[in-house]
């Protein structure tokens, strides 16, 4: 039997041995390790690379096309000098439509929020803008939409043959009662580029659909892009505004009243639109008919000369500026006007004191409107009230 001196050092010895042997294995597994880090650090920057290098393909292919479509602008625009330099061009889709619950430029407000319950929806493409991109969204009270004036008379001219069109540079504005101003001094659809920007109040998303309300949106309205309004940056303290801009109820009406024929005739209308309407009840639209023509919506020539109105041209008219050169003040109260909203031709009559009387609602023939109605939103909006 080994004395117990002998038995310690031996445990010791075999003691000391684990430990080198675990040393060791623990330096080859950090080498192991370290390898791996150093082949891992390899491989992402050689992606990092890829990716820089897609990157650069991408902005090369991006003025490459800019070129060519400015060159084809140049060639066939015969009248631009030789030496003159083509501007960029910047091709833009649109990512949505608007669904509005006007259904011409007729009526539609002049500007956002003056009608709090003008409502819209934005349906967005699914090929080009996934659900997730309006993630967040429906925390902001209030959103910015840059779309374009696709009702513009001059679209045709201006995009197929831009060698005849000439930017007017005065536009007649409504509320100088025809008086011109210079175009990029007002909100007119005629610009050099037809895009609009309206701000709009957010009151529910659901997946690639945007619910908004104090809408100048007319329906069919193509949709560039969205953006959160951001009170600190977009609201500036102080702004000022010509004088004939802060001239108080410069298109506002005397009065709005109802007639018994009216009354009588929109609950047999509401009945037929309710499903896909964008409002509770018949009551809350006749609440919308009264706050749209609280202004009066009449273009100038309109206003002007209302013995030449005819429905089709009501109807068509546009709301805002006006390029009529003739202006006479003759107004008539014998003229009826008609108001297209969410399916329902609205007719009325207004007399030289700016009093409206509303007299009667029909459908119109022949109008679809394929969208989410107040039932299908009412549990989206929450606390929110419509």
């Amino acid at each position: 039997m080994a004395p117990p001196r002998s038995l310690a050092g031996a445990a010791i010895a075999a003691t000391a041995a684990a430990i080198v042997l675990s040393c060791l294995l623990y330096r080859r597994k950090c080498a192991r390790l370290a390898a791996r880090v150093r082949e891992v650090e390899v491989s992402l920057a050689v992606a990092a690379e890829k990716v820089a290098a897609e990157r650069r393909g991408r902005v090369r292919a991006q003025q490459s096309l800019r070129r060519a479509l400015s060159q084809q602008e140049s060639r066939s625009d015969e009248a631009r000098p030789a030496k003159a330099a083509a501007p960029a061009s910047y091709p833009l889709a649109p990512i949505g439509t608007v669904q509005s619950c006007f259904s011409t430029r007729n009526g539609t407000p002049r500007q956002p929020l003056v009608v709090t319950l003008a409502r819209a929806t934005v349906a967005l493409d699914p090929a080009r803008v996934p659900a997730a991109a309006l993630e967040g969204l429906a925390s902001y009270s209030h959103c910015w939409i840059l779309y374009v004036f696709h009702l513009n008379t001059d679209l045709d001219k201006l995009w197929k043959d831009p060698a005849r069109s000439k930017l007017k540079a005065k536009v007649r504005v409504p509320r100088l009662k025809g008086g011109k101003m210079g175009v990029l001094a007002t909100r007119s659809p005629h610009r050099p580029n037809p895009i609009g920007l309206s701000v709009a109040k957010v009151e529910a998303v659901d997946g690639h659909t945007l619910l908004l309300s104090g809408v100048d949106l007319v329906d069919g309205t193509p949709v560039l892009d969205i953006k959160p309004y951001l009170p600190y940056s977009d609201s500036v303290k102080g702004a000022a505004v010509p004088n004939w801009l802060e001239v108080d109820g410069a298109l506002a009406v005397e009065s709005v009243h109802f007639s018994e024929h009216f009354i009588f005739a929109l609950p047999t209308c509401w009945t037929h639109i309710q499903q896909q309407s964008l409002y509770a009840s018949a009551d809350e639209f006749q609440d919308l008919i009264k706050q749209v023509l609280s202004w009066d919506i009449r273009s100038i020539s309109q206003r002007t000369r209302p013995h030449q109105v005819s429905m089709e041209a009501d109807a068509n008219d546009h709301c805002g500026e006006d390029t009529d050169d003739d202006h006479r003040d003759t107004g008539h109260c014998g003229v009826v006007y008609h108001l297209h909203l969410e399916g329902i031709d609205v007719s009325y009559r207004i007399d030289q004191g700016s009093n409206i009387v509303i007299e009667g609602a029909a459908l119109l023939p022949d109008v679809v409107q394929k969208r989410h109605g107040y039932l299908a939103w009412r549990d989206k909006l929450g606390s929110s009230v419509l």
